[in-house]
């Protein structure tokens, strides 16, 4: 497989070819996720959860998204590596540019935020300076306090509209992805419809470009409840990465996420 580019994501659209995107954290299982091929390592803000034992994302720092970032890209062979930035550390244009820039600088090429159309001129402001961003809409772990915990975003007509009107707003401000997470299936369609970029879904159904879980879920070791939206593709496999490569292939094939994991 040769390197994944943002030109190799908009192609895969293009051709209706889904592709597969899944977390990653730390050099050996980077290692291990791109040599089967999958085609985008997040290393997401989840670590909070999954790696530190917090109740949400809000308390990881830039700092230490920066360090797994630098252990994931000194393992990756042909993945493209996004980032997430944290809780607050857009709070100004400066800290946003700044803390991008650290994140870039530390592996990644593509920075991922959480939000809606107010990020317009952040994303923007990184655009032009050559940033990619990967606009993450819908449920936003990072406003947890605020949705009153982890609920599916969208369902009233009013909501799903603005969705897909910030949705247009950010690609128009120079997003060059967007990232749907726990929102109806239809509306991940009117917006996948809408947009001219490859649009992930996390709980969004199969009509998107993309598909990402948390790598813990797909190795079946979530802690408490399972989403709705998460299948175990380690359950009859024979290795860690015969799942991660099962993973790739159901996403390609149309066969994950099924009508069960839907809004």
């Amino acid at each position: 497989m040769s390197a994944i580019t943002l030109s190799t994501l908009n192609g895969l659209r293009e051709s209706n070819r889904p592709f597969s995107c899944l977390t990653a954290y730390d050099a050996t299982f980077a290692r291990v996720a791109s040599d089967a091929g999958i085609e985008v390592l997040l290393v997401g803000d989840s670590l909070g959860m999954v790696l530190q034992g917090h109740s949400s994302t809000l308390p990881v720092t830039v700092e230490q998204i920066a360090y797994h970032t630098q252990c994931v890209a000194r393992a990756n062979v042909d993945s493209l590596i996004m980032a997430d930035l944290p809780f607050m550390a857009d709070a100004s244009l400066s800290e946003l540019l700044n803390n991008a820039a650290t994140l870039i600088r530390a592996g990644a090429q593509v920075v991922k935020i959480e939000g809606n159309g107010w990020m317009a001129e952040g994303v923007e402001a990184l655009a032009q300076r050559g940033v990619p961003v990967c606009a993450h809409m819908g449920l936003t772990p990072q406003h947890v306090n605020a949705f009153g915990g982890y609920r599916v975003q969208g369902r009233d007509p009013d909501d799903a509209q603005r969705i897909i009107d910030d949705a247009l707003a950010l690609e128009e401000a120079g997003a060059a992805l967007v990232l749907l997470e726990c929102v109806p299936r239809a509306l991940a369609q009117e917006v996948r419809d809408a947009l001219a970029i490859p649009v992930i879904g996390i709980g969004a159904g199969p009509d998107v470009d993309g598909q990402i879980l948390v790598m813990h879920d797909v190795l079946g070791v979530t802690q408490g409840r399972v989403p709705r939206f998460v299948k175990n593709f380690l359950f009859g496999e024979a290795s860690i990465a015969d799942a991660f490569a099962a993973y790739r292939e159901a996403v390609i094939s149309h066969e994950f996420p099924a009508e069960e994991h839907c809004f």
